[in-house]
């Protein structure tokens, strides 16, 4: 891949290339917001706690759609163990990894949708993680839920730390939404029912950038090197744990990029493009993107996804905006997103 090409690496959308933006960020000269959400995490919702935890997450998704949190209610442990789980993942050779890709980089493979990617596409290793609860044969005949192909070579442990850490993150994203519903007048209790586990289409992904001395590409605005080029995310609200190289920075209201430095005590939280649209604009979906580093690095998001049914209209959580017309469901909303950057192009 050359220098100033396109790379859209984080289920995400170049925003040059996306029709029906919206406002994009607000205009503000505010840093990127930390939040305490422990009243949140542990149920006290009527608390005066809750309720600030509640606005300052609204004001944040309203002007930069970004914020860190602690008090997530997830350990350093767990983490840790779900960092080693993705390099232990990395650290296996090629012919391993192809082994649980999707066809279109192993011929033999059952899955089109999920599983490992390699650098060559856009400039890191992935890997995407479904439910790891997933078995009904109803639910594996819809387009994007398949099977997670777990490398033999780990074992159970491994697989048992992915699924600990998948349920933890789920609860903790329903959690999150549930507060931002709240917050915009809507109904939190709907929540539940929209991402059900496992119909939801929730994903976990490893991602591993290696060492290299050059960058993926350049910035088009300002020709910084990156490792991952501007982009926004597709679905409703993403919880990132990033290693401590860091690199992720998000442009404000005034075009200014600002880094989130690495923490090991918060997760970052940003809403996407589908959340954008269901609230007519009033949350958003920001452009980020990654520094170029010469150093190896780790990052793990998880995307936070509702059943392939869902309707994506503000009357689907009780928000009191105004419904567009003919609001897709989720799943065709997921095609045609999927449909825009190069490691889907399956």
């Amino acid at each position: 891949m050359t220098l100033g090409s396109k790379v859209m690496g984080n289920r995400g959308i170049d925003r040059r290339d996306r029709a029906e933006d919206g406002p994009g960020c607000r205009p503000t000269s505010l840093p990127v917001p930390r939040i305490d959400v422990a009243p949140l995490v542990a149920g006290e919702w009527n608390s005066s706690a809750a309720q600030d935890a509640r606005a300052q997450m609204r004001k944040a998704c309203a002007e930069i759609g970004f914020m860190t949190i602690v008090g997530h209610g997830i350990p350093r442990a767990r983490t840790a163990a779900l960092s080693g789980a993705a390099n232990d993942f990395f650290a296996l050779p090629d012919a391993e990894k192809f082994e649980v890709s999707p066809r279109r980089w192993w011929p033999d493979s059952p899955n089109v949708y999920r599983g490992y990617f390699p650098s060559t596409v856009a400039g890191k290793e992935g890997l995407d993680i479904g439910d790891p609860e997933l078995r009904e044969p109803a639910l594996l005949s819809r387009p994007y839920h398949e099977r997670n192909l777990l490398p033999s070579a780990l074992g159970p442990s491994w697989a048992e730390a992915v699924s600990d850490a998948f349920a933890a993150l789920s609860a903790l994203a329903a959690t999150l939404l549930g507060g931002l519903v709240a917050a915009l007048g809507g109904d939190a209790q709907r929540v539940p029912s929209a991402f059900a586990r496992p119909a939801a289409l929730s994903t976990l992904r490893f991602n591993f950038y290696p060492e290299r001395q050059e960058p993926v590409a350049l910035a088009r605005d300002d020709g910084t090197p990156l490792c991952c080029e501007a982009h926004v995310d597709s679905g409703l609200l993403t919880v990132l744990h990033q290693d401590e190289v860091g690199g992720l920075q998000v442009r404000d209201g005034e075009g200014r990029w600002r880094t989130i430095a690495p923490d090991p005590k918060a997760l970052v939280v940003n809403t996407g493009l589908a959340l954008q649209r269901m609230t007519r604009g009033e949350l958003v979906a920001t452009t980020h993107r990654v520094l170029h580093s010469r150093r190896q690095r780790l990052s793990i998001p998880f995307f936070h996804e509702p059943i392939p049914d869902f309707v994506m209209s503000p009357a689907s959580l009780g928000l009191p905006h105004r419904p567009p017309e003919d609001p897709p469901c989720y799943e065709d909303f997921l095609r045609r997103s999927l449909g825009k950057f190069s490691e889907y192009a399956r």
